[in-house]
């Protein structure tokens, strides 16, 4: 039988709180970073906002632009979730209208990353062209053979997947980077359930209306 030492034991532990506190320094990051943008953001701004010190900070992230690819790269992982999620299995109106209800969610639970994103793509995306180039790119094109699956079937009208990947992408964020402009005009947010379900469901029946064949019935 292995026996389990104190230290052994203690391992998970320590992994986890280490890893709880880096999460917590790109939190803090991501926050200074949406706000002043890499150049506007100190290290030692981030590692008060974080409540660890800055050679703590430099332990995880051995610069301020490590830690911002690392950031970037962990809101294009939490954009990139609801498109994996699309499967050829599944009929085309649930797939799509899950994935936009998926990204409005996104839009209301991560301002902050979305603003993040959008300057940086806006700027060139200096520090993630690479991993829009290729994960990024990998993803669309297995996703567009599932939407080319879908029209080849007749379960979709012909559309470009790309174009409607980069509607899908512009509409839902909207909601997010522009959130200021919407409020202003009708006075509600996303934070407003039965504002957040309208926006769903209208973007849903605006979408799926363009992309679904018409039945005898719908003439």
């Amino acid at each position: 039988m292995t026996s389990i030492t104190p230290a052994t034991a203690a391992s998970p532990g320590r992994a986890a709180a280490s890893e709880a506190r880096k999460q917590r320094i790109r939190d803090a990051a991501l926050t200074l970073f949406s706000r002043f943008g890499l150049r506007g953001a100190s290290l030692d701004a981030i590692a008060d906002q974080a409540g660890v010190s800055k050679t703590n900070l430099l332990y995880y992230f051995p610069s301020k632009e490590k830690l911002y690819v690392s950031v970037l790269q962990q809101i294009l992982e939490t954009w990139l979730e609801p498109m994996r999620a699309i499967d050829a299995d599944q009929p085309p109106e649930a797939a799509i209208g899950h994935y936009i209800r998926f990204k409005v969610e996104l839009s209301r639970d991560h301002v902050q990353a979305s603003r993040l994103f959008c300057l940086e793509m806006i700027q060139g995306a200096p520090l993630l062209k690479e991993a829009l180039r290729h994960h990024l790119r990998a993803l669309v094109e297995e996703k567009s053979k599932v939407i080319e699956g879908w029209i080849a079937d007749g379960s979709l009208l012909p559309v470009d997947p790309h174009h409607l990947i980069y509607l899908l992408w512009g509409t839902t964020q909207h909601y997010a980077d522009f959130a200021v402009q919407i409020e202003a005009i009708s006075g509600r947010t996303l934070a407003d359930p039965d504002f957040f379900e309208a926006t769903v469901d209208n973007i849903q029946r605006i979408v799926l209306g363009g992309l679904l064949p018409r039945t005898n019935g719908d003439a």
